[in-house]
């Protein structure tokens, strides 16, 4: 026995292929798949991996993606919706496998070149709405076909169904769900923005910002009074997600329903970034066919995923209800990988993202609306409304987004509004949840007046919400604006406020201002020069078609 294993062994270290010197490369992959992984790519190395006549040897860590992409974004300065700057510890991998393509739509959004277009899919986990077998049940689960338009209506009409959510910004899944019931809210014909509002404002009280809390959340006892008063009754998770929770034997089982139509799946995909030399790139391809190979597909059964043609390897338990076969048929062993992300909209996730941290982050704003002459013109986009009814529309439909925790104040200004003073004050800074009311009846009643007094009310604004600065919150100006600084009584110029803003900035009191452009004749340049020396990511955002207003708004508030 030791000769012939002497024998073997000497076999095995002939047989492996020659090479010299060391490369490494370094792989941060999401948690569920890490293992998977890392254990195709230990085989792969002590096979005798090589790339360009040198060995390779990879280090697979589990990463949380939403880590890994804070970080490929500080490469840039820039940061992701809801996400914020890297936590410094975090490091940027060679190759990068995160759970789902919606990370790689929101980097190619926030930078050029951060990631590459496209991406070869790993494997594949559908993401589900996950209830309480009995409440599922109710619904006619496991047998009946449901759609989102029947999750939405129980949510309305069932006292017992209580909605939750991992934070979309931070989580794939929660993203792809928040994705599926935006579009079945906003499909709700004349009710589609009240609809909305009610589901966002309802999947916010049970928004959790890791997995492990949201499921915490769901009922821990059978008993009727336990599945009434739950946090949680209905989520959306992965498949992956719901089989590990079932594996651990829950007092409550939690039911998969796959609902139509049916949301992005967490596609895996396999993401050599950018820079890296050519010894690395040659290894990280030698990698992904591993990685696509036919055994690969039984180690993801073994950590509750599908291969990414959605078909299972053998062992795989596939959740009760689950609309496919999960065992690979005649000619479907082989991996074929496939392309990731396709058919996904990065408008459309930005705009959920976007209306979603609009509901759901507390903030103090102060909004100031112009009511200078130029509002009077026609928008021909518009149905020839005025600038200032597109703008109002624009501002009472932000106003409904708004959860009560907000604190907002309004203002109008044109010219000599209070005597010389160009601003008038509509609504001080205060909760929304006391003065919503008059804040809508203020904005219905703003009728267009004289000139332009930009910037004698831009430092104004900035002097009132620095006077009440709240430390727990978002600090923001936001001014909608269809013209430049037109004074005929004199006042500021340009260069007095710039500098008089210079005096008022503190670093420990930041105030985000937003500017929004309406039409083709405000002055960007002035408008950018303001927002750089108020910092604290500022910006100016123009709609040079005032009908588009809404959404530009939306995105300015957002974006905060």
């Amino acid at each position: 026995m030791v000769v012939a294993g002497g024998v073997w062994t000497g076999y095995r270290q002939l047989s492996k292929p020659n090479c010299s010197g060391d490369v490494r490369l370094r792989v941060a992959a999401a948690p569920e798949i890490a293992p998977a992984v890392r254990a195709a790519a230990d085989e792969w190395t002590s096979d005798g991996a090589t790339a360009e006549g040198k060995c390779v040897q990879v280090q697979v860590d589990a990463a949380a993606p939403v880590e890994v992409a804070a970080a490929i974004a500080s490469q840039q300065g820039a940061t992701l919706t809801g996400v914020g700057p890297a936590n410094g510890a975090t490091q940027v991998p060679d190759v990068w496998v995160p759970d789902a393509s919606t990370w790689l739509l929101r980097l190619q959004q926030a930078g050029r070149g951060l990631v590459p277009q496209k991406a070869t899919s790993l494997a594949r986990s559908a993401v589900v709405i996950a209830m309480p077998e009995p409440i599922a049940k109710q619904l006619g689960w496991p047998d009946k076909k449901l759609t989102y338009s029947d999750l939405l209506q129980a949510m309305q009409k069932n006292s017992q169904m209580h909605p939750g959510i991992i934070e979309p910004a931070r989580d794939a899944s929660g993203l792809s769900g928040l994705l599926a019931l935006s579009a079945a809210a906003n499909a709700a014909g004349a009710t589609a923005r009240e609809t909305t509002v009610a589901v966002l404002k309802g999947l916010a009280v049970g928004n959790s910002t890791v997995a492990q809390d949201l499921l915490n959340k769901f009922p821990t006892s059978p008993e009727p009074a336990a599945l009434a008063t739950a946090k949680v009754s209905a989520a959306p998770l992965s498949e992956q997600a719901l089989i590990s929770y079932n594996d651990g034997q829950p007092p409550v089982r939690l039911a998969a329903l796959y609902l139509n139509p049916a949301p992005p799946a967490l596609d895996y995909p396999y993401v050599p970034l950018p820079g890296l030399d050519s010894v690395r790139v040659a290894a990280a391809d030698k990698l992904r066919e591993v990685l696509t190979g036919a055994s690969f597909r039984e180690r993801l059964s073994a950590q509750g995923l599908r291969g990414p043609d959605g078909v299972a390897g053998a062992g795989f338990d596939a959740p009760r209800g689950a609309p496919v076969d999960d065992t690979p048929g005649p000619g479907q062993g082989e991996q074929s990988g496939g392309a990731a992300g396709g058919g996904l909209d990065a408008a459309a996730v930005d705009r959920a993202l976007r209306t979603w941290t609009t509901i759901t982050q507390p903030a103090r704003m102060l909004a100031v609306l112009d009511v200078s002459g130029s509002m009077k013109e026609r928008v021909p986009t518009a149905g020839n409304k005025t600038r200032l009814q597109v703008t109002v529309e624009a501002a009472l439909g932000g106003l409904a987004l708004l959860d009560d925790s907000w604190a907002l104040g309004l203002w109008e200004f044109s010219t000599n509004l209070v005597g010389n003073q160009d601003w008038r004050e509509l609504l001080p800074i205060g909760p929304l949840s006391a003065q919503r009311g008059r804040a809508q009846q203020a904005l219905t009643q703003l009728k267009p007046r004289a000139d332009t007094g930009l910037y004698d009310t831009m430092l104004a604004a900035y002097k009132r919400v620095l006077e009440g600065y709240d430390p727990g919150r978002v600090n923001s100006i936001v001014m909608m604006t269809d013209g430049e600084n037109d004074d005929p009584g004199g006042g500021l110029s340009l260069d007095q406020l710039l500098t008089k803003l210079k005096k008022l900035v503190d670093p420990k009191k930041p105030i985000r201002v937003i500017m929004i452009g309406i039409g083709t004749g405000v002055s960007e340049s002035a408008m950018t020069a303001i927002t750089k020396v108020a910092g604290s990511n500022s910006g100016v955002y123009l709609a040079p078609d005032p009908a588009k207003i809404g959404e530009i708004f939306l995105q300015a508030i957002a974006s905060r």
